[in-house]
């Protein structure tokens, strides 16, 4: 008798073994996310053969001197920035997607990335600086404020009466036009040497990463991660669309402009360190949702390592592809995204998202 009532229902049984999968998952996840940073890191120039890097990255103090600056100094901060952008711009993506219940919502497609470019050719061709005070940083702060401008201005128009969700992704992509069209008119008065400079920067590239930068775009995710799941649940259950949600107790107008606060410092911090960079918070989102369903306990981890993973392994290929030169990863990105998005529009046309 006793046995028969320790047994748990075969339902709690189910679910032990999803949770537990999932985990496994992003345990997974996880370990191809570690290997992709030491390829990455082993790949450059000068090859060096991954058992040394790993006892250089483990042991720095018994490494060869040239090797721990190349790795320590150079490398680590360019692989571990695609890691750090990678996850910021997927979770953005992902709880974009999420409040807005759109499949084709992101950082990209709503303008953001085309502001930040717009803000960084400011700098490099008229030498304008947003914010006097940041003079010797003008692209990455002037590339941050318009970003952040444009966020504010998908906050406060999503307040408004009668403003629906489609209205802000119509919205979004009627930004991407605008500033578009505004670099291009920078671009056609621009000198030969900003041109080149923008062109460059609207191409996406780690070249110019550093711990410092490093260390922001990790403060940043370690900021607005915790605040995402404290409201899973919430997040979650917005998923079963706004009635449902409303019925639960749950605030779906305060939660989405809460949300949107947060997707705009995760999407606009990282654009203004390396550029534009397209699709991964599409692709990231899309990945972790077909791995692990809509769980945000289990979405939310699995996008930000989808996303890493993904860039990552964009800086391994921008490595790889032409031995001794570097890939500006905003091309492999898009490359690999622009199939991706449209085989993403033709599914939604024949099934609900």
């Amino acid at each position: 008798m006793s046995t028969a009532i320790s047994d748990p229902p075969p339902a709690a049984g189910s679910y032990h073994r999803l949770v537990a999968q999932r985990l496994l998952i992003l345990a997974g996840l996880a370990a191809l996310l570690l290997l992709s940073v030491a390829v990455d890191v082993s790949l450059g120039p000068a090859r060096y053969a991954l058992p040394d890097v790993l006892r250089t990255i483990l042991f720095p103090g018994a490494a060869d001197l040239q090797m721990r600056v190349v790795i320590w100094d150079i490398r680590m901060p360019m692989a571990l920035l695609a890691v750090t952008v990678g996850a910021s711009l997927s979770l953005a993506g992902a709880q974009m997607q999420t409040i807005l219940a759109n499949p084709l919502a992101s950082p990209f497609t709503l303008g953001l990335s085309a502001a930040a470019s717009f803000g960084a050719a400011l700098a490099m061709v008229l030498g304008v600086a947003l914010v006097p005070a940041a003079i010797g940083l003008m692209v990455p702060v002037n590339a941050f404020a318009m970003a952040m401008a444009a966020s504010l201005l998908i906050f406060g128009l999503s307040s408004l009466r009668g403003v629906t969700v489609e209205t802000i992704v119509l919205l979004g992509i009627a930004l991407v036009f605008s500033f578009n069209a505004a670099l291009a008119l920078l671009q056609y008065f621009a000198s030969e040497q900003a041109l080149s400079a923008v062109v460059f920067w609207t191409m996406g590239s780690l070249a110019k990463a550093s711990w410092a930068k490093v260390g922001v775009t990790a403060a940043i995710l370690a900021l607005c991660t915790p605040l995402f799941a404290r409201r899973a649940w919430a997040l979650t259950a917005i998923r079963l669309g706004e009635t449902r949600a409303a019925a639960m107790g749950v605030p779906v107008k305060r939660l989405r402009l809460e949300a949107l606060v947060l997707v705009s410092l995760l999407a606009a911090v990282p654009v203004s360190f390396v550029g534009t960079i397209g699709f991964i918070g599409i692709v990231g989102p899309h990945v972790a949702r077909l791995l692990l369903g809509e769980d945000q306990r289990f979405f939310l981890p699995g996008a930000m390592l989808s996303g890493a993973v993904i860039l990552s392994a964009t800086s391994v290929l921008s490595k790889a592809l032409l031995p001794g030169a570097v890939l500006p990863i905003g091309i492999i990105t898009a490359l690999v995204g622009v199939p991706f998005f449209a085989a993403l529009i033709l599914t939604r046309g024949r099934k609900s998202w």
